[in-house]
């Protein structure tokens, strides 16, 4: 999924993104002789503003010392990735190991182009996130590693907070829902901007709920949406809805919900860390009244669920590297390093015992404790056409604000949304 993924280090910070495709020198690949690989170039594609400079350099220093072969990284464009990558993967010479979004990998790992990581995973994976993990994994087997991770946290004014009188930030979602009502009747602000369509906020509910958005009907899937735990995330995204003005029909970014808070009349609203660059242009004064922590979930003990949004790496199966690749991924995937991205980027590692990186972040602070429990769209290849607009989910939620009850709103958009996850891939 095309993503672009925003940390902030103190308020704003460095671009992040997702999936990636490239070329080969022409090396032949093989087994390390006594010379190691000497001689080789190994190509690596990642995303604009993954990965910093200095963290490439040091890696392929590292890669140099280790294995005496290159390493070339390529950084690629949004526009076009996907097609890109599709052709660079059904050619003779693909790029060796890539960057995807996670919740590509599975569309990839259909069609043959990923490389089996089984044995890496044995090898160097074993404490990897499980949930941060799931998006390399199709059919039984692991086909990429994951790599960096990004989620959703509560955005808030702490200059609002502090005249409703609200000492600290919630635990759980009842005292979150108590706190924003406090807003609305001691302040004249807007408790929460919350669009009727922020679409990813509310799978991150339904994942809270242990829901599946699909269920397998024979040897095809279908909508899930008529389940009551998809119901019950619906009903509670309906409740903090109602503390918003934010039209009912519309997304996070139709306004761009950074600017609305931005303008300094809303305690918070639900987003990533990123959207405070949005509201700190709008608005350059408002940069010291922003907090951040993590959604509350229904118990203090267990975050809200949230939608994980990350890349993750991959071996082209075509590749004539496979053993230097996998050397790559070793090293990059390795605490010092993977820590390192994660301490520059202030992203959420894959491992929870590198999440001591992210110390002084404050957004990543906040995003980190929910990622244990955060989950993504369904990871089948027949997912990608539901998302095109206009969106099914993002019917069926306005539908339900507007009145209907959820499983009237299920019914209404069922028809079109099986007929996307039939579509041929």
């Amino acid at each position: 999924m095309k993503r672009k993924l925003i940390s902030a280090i103190g308020v704003a910070g460095m671009m992040i993104s997702l999936a990636a495709c490239g070329g080969d020198d022409g090396d032949s690949g093989g087994k390390a002789g006594a010379d190691g690989y000497a001689g080789q170039t190994l190509t690596v594609w990642v995303m604009d503003g993954s990965s910093p400079d200095q963290w490439q350099k040091d890696v392929a220093a590292a890669f140099e010392k280790k294995t005496k072969a290159k390493v070339k990284f390529e950084i690629q464009q949004w526009n076009g990735i996907q097609q890109k990558l599709t052709t660079a993967l059904s050619e003779d010479n693909p790029p060796d190991v890539f960057e995807i979004g996670n919740t590509q990998t599975p569309a990839y790992a259909k069609t043959g182009g990923l490389a089996d990581l089984a044995d890496l995973k044995t090898e160097i994976g074993a404490e990897w996130t499980e949930s941060l993990n799931a998006s390399s994994i199709y059919d039984g087997k692991q086909y990429a590693a994951p790599w960096y991770f990004a989620n959703r946290v509560v955005l808030y004014n702490k200059k609002i907070w502090a005249e409703a009188g609200i000492k600290g930030t919630p635990r759980t979602r009842d005292e979150f829902y108590a706190d924003l009502k406090r807003i609305g009747e001691k302040t004249d602000a807007e408790p929460l901007y919350l669009p009727g369509q922020n679409w990813y906020h509310f799978v991150g509910l339904t994942i809270g709920e242990g829901a599946e958005l699909v269920k397998k009907d024979g040897d095809k899937y279908v909508s899930n949406l008529a389940d009551p735990k998809i119901a019950a995330a619906m009903e509670t995204y309906k409740k903090f809805q109602a503390l918003s003005k934010a039209p009912k029909d519309k997304d996070e970014a139709t306004p761009q919900q950074g600017e609305v808070f931005g303008k300094g009349n809303v305690g918070a609203f639900i987003g990533m860390g990123w959207e405070a660059g949005i509201a700190i242009k709008a608005n350059p004064k408002i940069e010291k009244e922003i907090g951040y922590f993590t959604i509350p979930g229904a118990t203090a003990d267990k975050p809200e669920g949230v939608f994980l949004g990350g890349s993750n790496l991959a071996v082209a199966a075509g590749s004539k590297k496979q053993e230097l690749a996998k050397e790559f991924l070793r090293i990059a995937l390795s605490d010092k390093y993977e820590g390192r991205l994660a301490k520059l980027n202030g992203v959420i590692p894959n491992k929870e015992s590198l999440q001591t990186n992210l110390k002084g972040n404050a957004v990543a602070e906040a995003a980190a404790p929910a990622a244990a429990g955060g989950g993504t769209t369904p990871l089948i290849p027949e997912w990608a056409a539901v998302e095109n607009a206009p969106n099914p989910i993002k019917t069926y939620m306005t539908a339900v604000l507007n009145g209907k009850s959820p499983a009237e709103a299920a019914e209404q958009v069922e028809g079109e949304f099986n007929k996307r996850l039939a579509q041929q891939q």
